[in-house]
């Protein structure tokens, strides 16, 4: 069992939570419940304040740490809560939801692009992916072709599966250069009905309509066989 609870894996819609300090390691917090997101799968760390009695400190990353535990990362030279208190978590939401907003707009992007994904970063501003392809990318036709995906405001949801039943359907994987996280028994599935299943521990809107407008920005040849693919959120 982890050692922070991961409220933001079956609610990524949670902006705030009371929660207990089980720790302090230098200028980072654990807790034994959390919204914020820890970095991983090409997104950011969320960022926030937490907040208790007499105190607060802003939280300006938030990173895995040894058995499950999410280190809420302070500012250099902020006060930690003392370990025992009680404290409120408050994500910073309008960062995080543009990061939901891009997280379930590549999803869409590595369906209009059918090729295997090789690397990706998910920014509030920019994201990408990078695709094993060596053939040209018009911008406008595939924006038209995402921007018709959102448009469908299809339901997006996840469920977990085991890794023996990953392990019976190696076609889930898109991504090459990096593989879900096996050996804790089940695997977190992001589906986007009729659209996209695969592998995925990070936080997507409830339906695809919530994107909103996006635009493929630009396309760099990386290689051969690379083309890294910008989108948007204008």
């Amino acid at each position: 069992m982890s050692m922070t609870e991961t409220l933001f894996r079956d609610d990524a819609y949670l902006r705030d939570c009371e929660a207990t300090v089980l720790d302090v390691e230098g200028n980072a917090v654990i807790l034994d419940r959390t919204v914020f997101y820890a970095m991983g799968g090409g997104q950011p760390g969320d960022t926030g304040i937490l907040r208790w009695d007499g105190g607060e400190a802003t939280v300006v990353d938030t990173r895995y740490g040894d058995r499950g535990a999410i280190r809420h990362i302070l500012e250099s030279e902020a006060d930690a809560p003392p370990a025992g208190i009680g404290i409120k978590a408050i994500v910073d939401w309008d960062r995080r939801y543009r990061h939901m907003r891009m997280h379930t707009a590549l999803h869409l992007l590595g369906t209009v692009l059918q090729y295997g994904v090789t690397g990706g970063n998910i920014a509030a501003d920019r994201s990408r992916l990078d695709f094993d392809m060596q053939d040209t990318v018009d911008k406008d036709a595939v924006t038209a072709k995402l921007q018709a995906l959102v448009d469908a405001d299809t339901p997006v949801t996840s469920r977990w599966i085991t890794d023996e039943e990953l392990a019976a359907q190696p076609e889930l994987v898109r991504t090459m250069s990096v593989q879900p996280p096996k050996g804790a028994g089940k695997i977190r599935l992001l589906e986007i009905e009729g659209i996209d299943l695969q592998p995925c521990g990070g936080t997507h809107l409830r339906s695809t309509g919530e994107v909103g407008a996006i635009v493929v920005s630009k396309v760099e040849k990386k290689g051969s066989r690379n083309r890294r693919v910008y989108i948007e959120l204008p």
